[in-house]
């Protein structure tokens, strides 16, 4: 399949381009059988010709080329209608039925703040210019009104908040809120893009509106993402500033799979500046060697790094209900556990030529021995909880 995309080089382009060429080398196989065979990008800056020889081509078009910001509004209509004359006129000219998309926005609705738009004016031409085309030719045609869009890539200072959100506070630059109860409907570029490969199997999701609002249907008209977020300047503003401080406090928020802030946290860190990519944790290190908390979490505990010098017996110490997982990841080493009031002693011989993970036991003392004379001993730990120095729920007890 030949897909022509124009506007490749804009948000939503660069975003649909980079999976559909992972999918034509084969990276990417969680689509099943779409097969792309070229991606055929176009561009305001792209050869006088290309279009003419892509709509000649193509088997499905993704038309997201548009004017977002011009200078002056009387260009609305020009990059946002007049394009998609020409570029359907195009394939008109070549007998192309192929199927077309087309990028649209909720402002074409033209309802409450979005009335007498001239974005939306025009946009909302655009949808009655393919609507039309596609009873003239019965090709098939899907014309989607999206929502703001978020996600890595998108420009800052634009016209997405949560781009300059993410870039600023990324960058430890000022922030606007006006009213933090203010509710936007977001779409996130992931869900975008896999509708839009979703429809080049012919199973996009359709369509229609009450207002503004989306109302999924088998025969609507339009087309949509089904999945969008609803969510206040406030909350946003919240979840960015818990993102900041996880390289001081070590908490990663309890995030939810497919949730908001799982992808606003993604976004979030495409944005950093490349003095914050990485950042120091605190070493507690002495002549046994050293200890290294890497991260906590709300609800599921902490994890650490624990260097053993050659010879060094660490732990010796007993826990109620606290318990950890130790894992050698390099080095040979020895963990011995006993339960508390007996002289029951088990023993796992460990090593980072075979990785396992033991479970310290609650009610067992335990300890750690570096077998090795020339040789660090490296484990990873995980802890059910985080350690609380007020409540530490550790007891002191040699293992023998």
């Amino acid at each position: 399949m030949n897909i022509l995309v124009t506007g490749a080089r804009g948000f939503v382009g660069r975003n649909l381009v980079s999976q559909l060429r992972n999918i034509q080398s084969g990276k990417a196989r969680c689509y099943g059988d779409v097969a792309v065979d070229a991606v055929l990008e176009y561009d305001v800056d792209s050869r006088t010709g290309e279009l003419d020889e892509f709509c000649r081509v193509c088997d499905f078009v993704f038309n997201l080329a548009g004017v977002n910001r011009p200078t002056d509004p009387g260009e609305f209509m020009a990059g946002n209608f007049g394009f998609a004359s020409t570029l359907l006129d195009t394939l008109k000219k070549h007998g192309n039925t192929c199927p077309v998309m087309l990028a649209s926005s909720i402002q074409a609705t033209l309802e409450g703040r979005y009335a007498g738009s001239p974005y939306g004016e025009s946009k909302k031409a655009g949808e009655g210019l393919f609507f039309r085309y596609a009873a003239e030719t019965g090709a098939r045609v899907l014309v989607y009104r999206f929502p703001n869009l978020f996600g890595k890539w998108c420009r800052p200072n634009y016209n997405s908040v949560v781009a300059t959100f993410c870039h600023n506070i990324a960058n430890d630059l000022p922030i606007q809120v006006n009213d933090r109860s203010t509710e936007l409907e977001l779409l996130y570029i992931d869900d975008l893009v896999d509708e839009m490969i979703a429809a080049l199997r012919g199973e996009e999701h359709h369509c229609e509106f009450e207002g503004v609002e989306t109302v999924l249907k088998p025969e609507g008209r339009y087309c949509a993402v089904p999945t969008t977020h609803k969510v206040t300047l406030g909350e946003i503003v919240d979840w960015l500033g818990s993102f900041k401080e996880q390289p001081r406090t070590l908490v990663m928020p309890d995030i939810a799979p497919g949730s908001f802030a799982k992808k606003l946290y993604s976004t979030y860190l495409s944005y950093l500046p490349a003095g914050k990519v990485a950042f120091p944790l605190k070493m507690n290190a002495d002549e046994r060697g050293s200890f290294t908390e890497l991260l906590r979490t709300e609800n599921h505990g902490q994890v650490s790094v624990n260097i053993s010098k050659p010879g060094i017996t660490k732990g010796q110490h007993w826990h109620n209900t606290k318990w950890e997982f130790f894992i050698v990841v390099s080095g040979h080493g020895l963990i011995q556990e006993r339960k508390i009031g007996t002289d029951e002693v088990i023993e796992f011989e460990v090593s980072g030529e075979k990785i396992e993970a033991v479970h310290m036991l609650p009610g067992y003392t335990h300890n750690i021995i570096n077998l090795s004379a020339t040789e660090n001993l490296v484990t990873v730990m995980w802890a059910n909880e985080a350690f609380d120095p007020g409540k530490p729920d550790t007891y002191f007890e040699p293992v023998k």
